[in-house]
């Protein structure tokens, strides 16, 4: 059969092509009683706008794309829901892809989203230099960096500030009296996990304790992913293998902790009488847990709405935004 056209929604509709029109592009024109039948008619038929025909009548597409490292991660999913909460209010649609934090797949993405001519493109990067972004910048399509410092004048960023973060993690750890310290960490090449590493060894230090002397550390990976519950129980089981144990584990996301906790259960012990936990970022089911998970918050809605406004922005100016993290204390470190 042939692809229903918007003469076909008019004449089931019993409305004008005019009319059609209206209704998909400023639907608080036509009444809505007549609103009601053309969307009737639309459901119907099965008809779907053409995005190409719609570019060339109104210019610019109405697609954006979004770039995360995975998700699947409920970090980036509560972020992609902020930004298409926000695109929507704009009539753009996003469009969601995970890197995984590989350079290489990033880059076919992105060249994939070129081709496509979107509006402009939201993107984590997957390492800590930008070169993929020539891609993008060739085509003249504007880009913000979420979940990312800033690191040009040219290129507008939203983040949370992670050294800040898991300083404010492990100073928690230190203040309860633990001397032994696990990170579980992602790995390293990650802007996050170097940036955490830094907050974590930062907080030792002001301590006046010894990094060395104090804390066990591990990229943790597992099936070749990080930051996931597999890599965290993986991590945690080298870690409490040692001669000296550590009586607490800082982990680099609420992932990581998740499969850590998993892993600190089956080997008998309890949380946190035997081993005190804390996970990163406060997604949802944190506070849900069998024992609620300290954990550090970033408002991660917020955060891919800013971006998402950034985008859009009309003035195309480049802005700075920093949401400051906030350490959230539940069961998993002091009980209850």
């Amino acid at each position: 059969m042939a692809r229903p056209s918007v003469r076909d929604v008019a004449e089931r509709a019993g409305v004008s092509v005019g009319t059609v029109s209206h209704v998909l592009n400023h639907p608080e024109r036509v009444a809505r009683s007549t609103r009601d039948r053309v969307r009737a008619a639309i459901d119907d038929l099965g008809f779907v706008r053409s995005e190409t025909a719609r570019r060339l009548r109104h210019g610019g597409s109405s697609l954006v794309g979004v770039l995360v490292h995975d998700i699947s991660n409920p970090f980036f999913t509560e972020a992609a829901r902020g930004i298409e909460d926000r695109l929507r209010e704009d009539g753009r649609v996003p469009m969601l892809g995970s890197t995984d934090s590989d350079p290489e797949r990033e880059r076919e993405l992105m060249s994939l989203l070129a081709g496509m001519d979107v509006r402009g493109v939201i993107v984590t990067p997957s390492a800590s230099t930008l070169d993929n972004l020539a891609v993008l910048a060739g085509r003249g399509i504007r880009v913000v960096l979420m979940d990312h410092p800033p690191i040009s004048a040219e290129l507008p960023t939203v983040s949370g500030d992670d050294v800040v973060g898991a300083r404010a993690a492990a100073t928690h750890l230190i203040e309860l009296g633990h001397r032994r310290i696990g990170f579980v960490n992602g790995p390293l090449t990650v802007r996050q996990a170097s940036d955490r590493r830094d907050g974590v060894v930062g907080a030792l230090k002001e301590a006046g304790l010894d990094p060395a002397e104090v804390l066990l550390e591990i990229e943790a990976v597992s099936g070749g992913q990080g930051f996931t519950a597999d890599a965290g129980a993986v991590g945690a089981a080298a870690l409490l293998g040692d001669d000296s144990p550590p009586t607490a584990l800082l982990c680099a996301n609420d992932q990581i902790a998740i499969g850590a906790m998993r892993e600190i259960r089956r080997r008998g012990l309890r949380i946190p009488e035997d081993v005190a936990i804390v996970g990163y970022d406060d997604i949802s089911v944190a506070a849900e847990l069998i024992t609620p998970l300290t954990s550090v918050r970033q408002p991660m809605r917020e955060m891919g709405a800013a971006a998402a406004d950034m985008l859009l922005s009309a003035d195309g100016a480049v802005r700075h935004i920093t949401f400051p993290p906030m350490l959230v204390v539940r069961e998993s470190t002091i009980g209850r």
